[in-house]
C-alpha cells in the first residue's frame, strides 16, 4: 500500500539534497524511511525562511513575513510534538518520527531558532558565533538524525553534533557567495575584518582571493569536527554506520575541494560526480568496517576541546 506521506519525504530529500540522498540509501529501510520524513521537515522549514523551493532559487523573503512564518512553523512543530492530528505530510511526516523516537521539543525547537538567526540578521563576529549558528541549524539535526539510529547516550550524540558542525561549515565554505548576494554572512567577521574584506563586500570580485583564504580557514576549522565524528561511527549499526560514513566523506571532499580550487571555487557550484560518490561510498563501507572491528577493541580517545552545545 503506498505511504502518501513517506513518499513526499523520499521526493523531498533526493531534489534537495543528492548528497544526503545517495548515502541514505545504505541505511536500513526503517531508519532510511524516518531520515527521509526528518528530513523533508527540515527541509520545508528551511525553504518557509528562504523562500525557496527544496533548497533551490535565490534566498530572498521580507523580513516581516519570515517572521510570521517562523511563528507559524513554531505552532505547528509543537503541535505536531504534542501529538495533534496533522493533515501536512510535512508536519505528518515529523511527528511520526519525533514520537518514534521520543525527539525532545527542545532539539526541534533549536533547529527553528538557527533559522530565527536568519530572520533578524544576526552578525557571526567570531568562530564561535558560526559554531553557534551551525549547531543549530545543523548540528542539532546530526543529534536527532543519530536517535533515530537509536543513539540515546551523551557522547555518540555530541559525536553525532560535531557532524553536523563540520558538514554546515563546509556548505557556509561552499555556499559564500551566493549566501553573500542574499544578504548573509556566515563567515566570522573577525577573520573578514583581518582580510581586509568588508562585511557588505563578500560578494564581489575584487575580495574573492582573500575571501578563497578565509574560506580556506573555515574548511581547515572542519576538519578536527570531521575527526571527532569518526568515533561515533563504531556506535551505529553497520549500514547506518556505513551510510553516515559515505556522508562523511562526500561532505568532507566537498571542502577539500573548496579548499583547493581557491578563487574559482565559486564559478559553479561544487558537487561530487557520480564516480566520486561511487569512490566514497567504497571507501565509507572500508571506514566503517574498520570502526566496527579494530576500533571496537579500543578505547575512544577523549573528546578534544572542541566547541560544543550539547
Amino acid at each position: 500500500m503506498t505511504d502518501a506521506v513517506l513518499d513526499h519525504s523520499r521526493q523531498s530529500m533526493e531534489q534537495g539534497s543528492k548528497s544526503f540522498a545517495a548515502a541514505a540509501r545504505l541505511f536500513p529501510a526503517a531508519i532510511r524511511d524516518d531520515a527521509w520524513m526528518l528530513y523533508s521537515w527540515c527541509r520545508h522549514c528551511d525553504d518557509e525562511i528562504d523562500g525557496q523551493v527544496l533548497g533551490h532559487g535565490a534566498v530572498g523573503i521580507d523580513p516581516v513575513l519570515a517572521g510570521e512564518k517562523l511563528d507559524e512553523l513554531r505552532l505547528r512543530t509543537a503541535a505536531a510534538l504534542a501529538g495533534e492530528p496533522q493533515t501536512d505530510p510535512v508536519f505528518t511526516a515529523f511527528q511520526r518520527v519525533a514520537m518514534r523516537h521520543g525527539i525532545p521539543a527542545d532539539e526541534a525547537m533549536d533547529l527553528l531558532q538557527g533559522f530565527e538567526m536568519d530572520v533578524v540578521g544576526r552578525r557571526y563576529d567570531t568562530l564561535e558565533d558560526t559554531l553557534d549558528y551551525a549547531y543549530h541549524v545543523a548540528g542539532v539535526v546530526g543529534v536527532m538524525m543519530a536517535r533515530i539510529m537509536g543513539v540515546d547516550d551523551a557522547p555518540t550524540l555530541r559525536r553525532a553534533q560535531d557532524l553536523g558542525l563540520a558538514f554546515q561549515l563546509t556548505n557556509i565554505a561552499r555556499d559564500v557567495v551566493e549566501d553573500a548576494r542574499g544578504g548573509r554572512v556566515y563567515l566570522p567577521g573577525a577573520w573578514l575584518d583581518e582580510a581586509g574584506v568588508p562585511r557588505d563586500q563578500v560578494d564581489q570580485p575584487q575580495h574573492r582571493a582573500a575571501v578563497a583564504k578565509t574560506a580556506q580557514r573555515l574548511v581547515a576549522a572542519a576538519e578536527p569536527f570531521y575527526a571527532s565524528a569518526r568515533w561515533g561511527l563504531r556506535d551505529l549499526n553497520p549500514r547506518s554506520a556505513w551510510a553516515i560514513a559515505t556522508a562523511r566523506g562526500v561532505y568532507r571532499s566537498i571542502g577539500r575541494h573548496v579548499s583547493r580550487a581557491g578563487v574559482s571555487a565559486w564559478d559553479g557550484r561544487t558537487s561530487v560526480d557520480k564516480a566520486g560518490k561511487l569512490m566514497l561510498l567504497g571507501r565509507g563501507g572500508l571506514i566503517a568496517l574498520w570502526c566496527k572491528t579494530l576500533d571496537a577493541w579500543r578505547e575512544p580517545p577523549p573528546r578534544p576541546a572542541l566547541w560544543t552545545h550539547v
